[in-house]
C-alpha cells in the first residue's frame, strides 16, 4: 500500500512540474515581439533608417489635432484579425504611437501576432520633441 501511495504522489508531482512548464511555454508563445524605445530614441532612429512607417493608432480627430509628419492613421478600433492593407510589407520597419502609449502597445502585440517583424513601440505623441504637423 505504501509504494503504491509513493507512485501516486511521484506520479502527481510530475504531471503538475510538467503542466507549470507548460504554462510557461504558452506565456511565451502568447509575448509577441516588439521592440520599446522612448519618442527621442525614436528620432535618432528615424534619422538613421530611410525605409519605414509611422502609425498613428489615435482616433481620426486626435490626428487632425496634430500628427508626427508623414504618420499614416489607422485607428485602434479599426484593427480587426486581419493585417492592416496599408501596412503590406511585413518586413518594414513601423513605430507605432498613440497619445500615452496604451493604445500603441495593445497595436505593437497585435501587429506582432499578425507576423510583422519589425515593430517599434514608441509611446505616445506627448513625449515627442520633434516637429508636429496639422
Amino acid at each position: 500500500m505504501r509504494k503504491i501511495l509513493a507512485v501516486l504522489v511521484l506520479l502527481a508531482t510530475a504531471l503538475s512540474i510538467l503542466g507549470c512548464d507548460g504554462d510557461a511555454a504558452e506565456d511565451r508563445k502568447e509575448q509577441a515581439k516588439y521592440r520599446r524605445i522612448t519618442a527621442d530614441e525614436a528620432q535618432v532612429l528615424m534619422q538613421r533608417e530611410q525605409d519605414y512607417l509611422i502609425l498613428d493608432v489615435r482616433s481620426p480627430e486626435e490626428y487632425a489635432a496634430g500628427h508626427i509628419p508623414h504618420a499614416i492613421n489607422i485607428p485602434m478600433e479599426q484593427f480587426g484579425e486581419d493585417p492592416p492593407k496599408e501596412l503590406p510589407d511585413r518586413n518594414q520597419m513601423i513605430f507605432v504611437y498613440c497619445v500615452k502609449g496604451i493604445r500603441s502597445m495593445n497595436i505593437a502585440n497585435r501587429l506582432a501576432h499578425m507576423g510583422y517583424k519589425n515593430i517599434v513601440e514608441i509611446g505616445g505623441i506627448q513625449d515627442w520633441h520633434g516637429e508636429i504637423e496639422k
